[in-house]
């Protein structure tokens, strides 16, 4: 399942020594290593959660009654039952001088916030939301760039107990209106504009057809970010600067809820209909993020955290919630090489010492020539963290020859749909190559077959078979539960499918190759796409791969588009080495029966690699929701291509 048993790295002795993780083994499970620990966190899930809760300090009003019910109900467990807490009271605990948030973008612009001026303004930021008449369950939406106002919004909307929900400014007024027009928000952040690629981006006519479109907004907060500014609106508009002073010296000031109360609207993909909109609740969401924050990933308050994502994005949330730990959290807004290492530049210029980023950056930062080690001082990082999509196991090369040698690299693997990890980094054991180090602590992770038997050492489907505190309140507009219900538990009832195909060793590492719906089938024979992309894009002629399945007859055949580096053409001798790398490497009955070159692959907002879009293309069937994909344009080539490939493969 991996290329070598060896590690690519181990904590030294000290390392595991300090380790939160170490700290929180010693007071609840003295000497048990990480594979005890996880099975004592699985077979005593309330026991488990009641200790995070007070290992990490949870700030509440009233205690639980209960830390679970209905234990074995999935979807229906109830946790810590008779709580109430406040989400933004527990990120905004510290109130001094430590640096909260440093802002950097791709301009040069440079902005500092302690957490004494977060709070601060989070304070007035509430204070003027509480006029506006939000109430607990109001909608707030924030169509709005990396930027701190936006983590300010946030907080300041969670102090009162109403639903936050952000999209980027990248995403077209369509694509928000599907989303922000589900939760009718009371409501709305905007920015008229923001910079990417070393090109001004203004988004003024965007947000002027998402605010036409929002009839239930009542207010509007035009915050200033670059020479944009948003100075019409079909409600009432205010300056969030002027909305700053008029209620400045307000302190915090946080409402009590329900440990599951609604926090967040989180969005699906939407590439194959309208995007559901997922309801996180405020305790599980804490209670994760606390649990991933402190014993996966080690962060302490003296950390400086990163992590390359727009407010799009689910690791937004969950890079906000670090908070929680009283760290330093690096936001950039920006193209990562609008500049060549420009995160690395960054991060050295910052003394990040958690450095957060995607296996596509690193890939992209490898073709590019990017090489830190050489070039930066990066004797501050000491751990870097990848998800998206599988880091392959070069991707493991990379970082340890080419970016630092002893740092933790942890790939995890969670999503959207939880708001948090399914597989995490474990600070204190050791790396494996291509390998994401463990199932998480409290999350029943196992791999099961078509038939729902488990497996061991294969291939198949990720699954959670106990509740955890952060499984989705629900859907929205789902008010018997039904799409919640399709969505993970149709496929082995009572049983959480997360659609992810996976594999687990006998260590208790994991493998991660692909979706499962992308899974390619020919033959019979499952195979992830991951598998393939990572023998194709070897080759240094191919900057991207998509690889789908075309359906003939009863069977499929793989089809392959690569995106290839300028200059390079898809000739009959590039195809040979590509066929022959898969056939050798990856399976022969997996050699795709069409290779195609196109300028461009279609991508989610977040960048993900939209296969189910491209499969629908290549069969005539209409891609639904264009608005959902980064580069909506990229699709209709595959329509027009695939017809002709038919022909070259008859002549």
């Amino acid at each position: 399942m991996t290329d070598t048993d060896t590690p690519l790295w181990q904590p030294s002795a000290q390392r595991i020594a300090d380790a939160n993780l170490s700290a929180f083994i010693a007071r609840y499970r003295p000497g048990a290593d990480y594979a005890q620990l996880y099975d004592w966190s699985v077979a005593q899930p309330a026991a488990f959660w009641q200790a995070v809760w007070e290992f990490c300090g949870i700030v509440h009003h009233a205690p639980p009654r209960a830390v679970l019910e209905d234990a074995r109900r999935m979807p229906g467990a109830r946790w810590f039952v008779g709580a109430t807490l406040n989400f933004a009271e527990n990120l905004l605990r510290y109130r001094d001088d430590h640096p909260a948030l440093v802002f950097r973008d791709e301009t040069g612009t440079r902005r500092e916030l302690s957490y004494a001026e977060l709070a601060a303004q989070v304070g007035a930021m509430t204070a003027a939301l509480r006029a506006f008449g939000v109430q607990p369950g109001d909608r707030v939406a924030g169509y709005l760039p990396n930027i701190p106002e936006a983590m300010v919004a946030m907080l300041a909307a969670a102090s009162l107990g109403a639903v936050w929900s952000s999209c980027s400014p990248d995403f077209g007024a369509r694509a928000v209106l599907d989303r922000f027009g589900q939760i009718a928000p009371k409501v709305v952040f905007v920015c008229g504009g923001y910079h990417y690629n070393g090109k001004p981006q203004d988004r003024r006519a965007a947000v002027a057809e998402i605010l036409a479109g929002l009839p239930t907004a009542e207010h509007v907060v035009a915050v200033p970010y670059g020479p944009w500014r948003v100075v019409d609106a079909p409600v009432l508009l205010h300056d969030w600067d002027a909305l700053l002073a008029q209620h400045a010296g307000t302190a915090p000031a946080f409402t009590p809820l329900p440990f599951d109360h609604p926090l967040y609207v989180l969005y699906s993909s939407g590439t194959t209909g309208v995007p559901k909109g997922i309801v996180h609740g405020a305790g599980g969401t804490l209670l994760q993020h606390q649990k991933e924050h402190v014993l996966h990933t080690d962060l302490k308050r003296d950390d400086r955290l990163i992590y390359f994502t727009t407010t799009g994005w689910m690791m937004w949330n969950w890079l906000a919630s670090a908070l929680a730990v009283g760290c330093t959290l690096v936001l950039y807004d920006g193209a990562p090489f609008v500049r060549p290492a420009e995160l690395f530049d960054i991060a050295e210029q910052e003394r990040v010492t958690v450095f957060g980023t995607s296996a596509k950056y690193l890939a992209a930062a490898e073709k590019a020539g990017v090489r830190p080690m050489r070039s930066h001082d990066l004797t501050a990082v000491r751990t870097l963290l990848s998800t998206g999509s599988p880091l392959a196991p070069e991707g493991f090369d990379y970082v340890y020859r080419d970016i630092k040698a002893d740092l933790l690299l942890a790939s995890v693997s969670g999503g959207t749909d939880i708001c948090g990890c399914f597989i995490a980094g474990n600070p204190i054991g050791p790396v494996y190559r291509g390998e994401l180090q463990a199932r998480a602590l409290g999350m029943a992770v196992r791999v099961y077959d078509e038939a729902g038997r488990e497996l061991l050492g294969e291939k198949g489907e990720l699954v959670c078979v106990q509740p955890f505190p952060s499984m989705p309140v629900g859907f929205w507009n789902d008010p018997d539960g039904a799409r919640y219900r399709a969505a993970y538990f149709e496929k082995f009832p009572g049983v959480w499918c997360h659609g992810d195909y996976v594999a687990l060793n006998a260590r208790g590492g994991m493998v991660v190759y692909g979706r499962s719906d992308a899974v390619l089938n020919p033959g019979g024979v499952r195979i992830g796409t991951a598998e393939l992309y990572r023998e194709v894009e070897r080759h240094p002629e191919v900057l991207e791969a998509v690889a789908v399945g075309h359906d003939i007859g009863d069977d499929v055949e793989v089809v392959l588009f690569v995106r290839l580096a300028a200059g390079v053409a898809l000739d009959e001798a590039l195809q040979k080495r590509l066929r022959d790398a898969i056939r050798s490497n990856v399976s022969p009955r997996h050699v795709p029966a069409h290779i195609i070159a196109v300028p461009d692959i279609p991508r989610t907002i977040s960048g993900k690699i939209a296969e189910l879009a491209v499969r629908e293309a290549i069969h005539g069937r209409p891609v639904k929701n264009l608005d959902a994909l980064a580069n909506p344009d990229a699709v209709g080539q595959f329509a027009g291509l695939f017809p002709a490939a038919r022909e070259r493969r008859r002549s």
